[in-house]
């Protein structure tokens, strides 16, 4: 069970994390989280070149320690990074030191302060802590390219129809969301180019400054 749209009541009761870019710009923020994996992420850069294009990575770091080459890629491109901890750590499950040791094993190989809990899950001790140190990126809208359950027509729909001015929109560059995401990914890129918008990366300073603006 999860939500394709995040909805607002939910957004509020966590304003310190990040939901959704406030913007009068026609820009949506694309984000794929669990690369980089070889068989996929190189083909996402690519599509994305093709309608130029910017989007933010979240990687776990065991994917990075296997495959720094891909990581390379993504940088390379100029896309922005995010930490998603080194082996995709559910926060609910995990023990505090544990997990924040874990987050500290990948941002040991990426300089970002961005960061997004794998299922966006985390205990409010565990948010409070990394509060400090990284932006806690969460998402407005939900692909459901991972769920196997769902069509692609169905993922297409979960964006196009939920997606607007400043959505942060989650994808998966990995192998489990392959076949969906390579079916999608093209015909969002098309539709909302068509509909006047472009793709842009998250911003590590402009976040910081918007939780300035939040906790004042």
């Amino acid at each position: 069970m999860y939500l394709v749209k995040t909805p607002q009541i939910i957004q509020n009761l966590f304003p310190n994390f990040t939901w959704k870019i406030p913007t009068a710009e026609k820009v949506i923020y694309l984000t794929f989280d669990d690369g980089p994996v070889p068989a996929v992420t190189p083909w996402v850069l690519e599509q994305l070149e093709k309608y130029d294009a910017k989007a933010t990575f979240f990687c776990v770091g065991d994917n990075i320690r296997k495959h720094p080459d891909t990581f390379r890629q993504v940088l390379n491109a100029g896309h922005a990074v995010g930490n998603h901890t080194f082996n995709h750590l559910n926060g609910w499950t995990t023990e505090n030191i544990p997990y924040f040791h874990n987050i500290r094993h990948c941002a040991n190989r990426m300089n970002s302060v961005l960061f997004r809990p794998p299922y966006g899950r985390l205990k409010p001790k565990q948010a409070q802590f990394l509060q400090r140190h990284y932006r806690i990126v969460m998402w407005d809208v939900l692909s459901g390219d991972f769920d196997p359950k769902i069509s692609s027509e169905q993922c297409l729909a979960n964006v196009v129809n939920n997606a607007d001015t400043g959505s942060i929109v989650v994808f998966h560059d990995s192998v489990k969301a392959e076949e969906k995401l390579r079916e999608v990914l093209p015909q969002v890129l098309e539709h909302f180019t068509a509909q006047g918008y472009h793709f842009g990366k998250l911003n590590e300073q402009e976040l910081i400054t918007q939780r300035a603006k939040v906790s004042a």
